[in-house]
């Protein structure tokens, strides 16, 4: 009897209870979230397929460039006729011959200095020879001062050179500008470039007096006349039917040079930079001979002067590395952009 009460009372009790049902929101901002965060879920879903996709497609390219790059490597080796494929490998064999003739020179000149030097051929005081160039560098590179005069030097160079090209970049517009000022002053640049520039030296010291600032004037004097004169030069034989070109299409003097002068003269400038790196770094020396306490010039000059000829030769080897690398870096510079002019 209990049992059946029971179950009458939990069916009482489900038939009174009242279940709502489920009823959508009414709020207008409550359905807009609710949407929104639905078609973003939805959006970033749709985000990461496409981006897979896009990997998906992107490996697949990478993978047919390098197929097709290998088969037109194949297919080249085949096509050359045995002839051809031998005068290429001439070609590398003379090149391989030419670096090591100029290794072996090197090294055979270093080779004999030293036995000469050594034997008593030679005077090693006034000589000196590789070992000892060798231990003077171990020497000043272990109390800092090696590194130091190298870097005034570099920096003295680079920032002539700096000045260099961009004050002829803006005379040598000057000029294309206004035929009349390049008239009248190119013979002047002439005069001017043909002086000897280690004569201007002392007088740039007296005017100027004993300081960096000297020493950059005279390594901007040794190059920035006939950079002007030659990026001039190359503005004026530009293509005249290209500027006829622009100005038919209502182009003006400004829009000449950005589009025709400008980019048709880029591989003559950088030509120009990799002659004046060194003619500044020869400027750099000739003031550092006369009004300089630090920088290689003033390592020659003093170790001239106290007969300590290590650091003389040393200083002059240092110059010449530091010339091959600068223009290394400017040939690499060169050959990148060759491509787009």
């Amino acid at each position: 009897m209990k049992m059946k009460n029971m179950k009458n009372d939990s069916n009482m009790n489900l038939t009174h209870k009242k279940y709502k049902p489920y009823e959508a929101p009414t709020n207008p901002k409550k359905i807009l979230h609710k949407k929104t965060r639905q078609n973003r879920i939805h959006s970033n879903s749709i985000q990461n397929k496409a981006y897979a996709q896009q990997v998906k497609a992107n490996e697949y390219a990478t993978a047919n460039k390098k197929i097709s790059k290998r088969k037109t490597d194949n297919n080249k080796n085949n096509t050359l006729s045995p002839a051809q494929l031998e005068y290429v490998r001439n070609i590398r064999k003379k090149q391989i011959l030419i670096k090591l003739y100029q290794l072996l020179l090197f090294v055979g000149f270093i080779a004999l200095w030293e036995f000469t030097a050594h034997h008593g051929i030679i005077n090693d005081f006034i000589f000196s020879c590789p070992s000892k160039l060798f231990s003077t560098f171990i020497a000043m590179i272990k109390d800092g001062s090696l590194l130091h005069h190298i870097g005034i030097t570099l920096y003295e160079t680079l920032l002539g050179f700096a000045i260099v090209i961009i004050g002829s970049l803006i005379v040598a517009t000057l000029f294309w500008w206004n035929e009349t000022l390049s008239k009248v002053l190119e013979p002047y640049l002439v005069i001017l470039n043909s002086l000897p520039k280690s004569a201007l030296a002392p007088v740039l010291i007296v005017w100027l007096g004993a300081n960096k600032g000297t020493i950059i004037v005279c390594a901007c004097s040794v190059a920035i006349f006939g950079s002007i004169l030659n990026i001039y030069t190359g503005f004026v034989n530009v293509e005249s039917d290209k500027i006829k070109l622009v100005k038919t299409l209502k182009g003006n003097r400004f829009q000449c040079l950005k589009l025709v002068v400008l980019p048709s003269n880029v591989p003559n400038i950088i030509s120009v930079m990799k002659v004046n790196i060194g003619l500044c770094l020869v400027g750099v020396v000739i003031g550092e001979f006369l009004a300089a306490r630090e920088g290689l010039g003033y390592l020659i000059i003093y170790g001239s002067q106290t007969f300590k000829m290590g650091n003389v030769l040393l200083s002059i080897l240092i110059l010449c590395v530091i010339a091959m690398l600068l223009y290394m870096i400017l040939q690499k510079v060169e050959k990148k952009f060759s491509g787009y002019f």
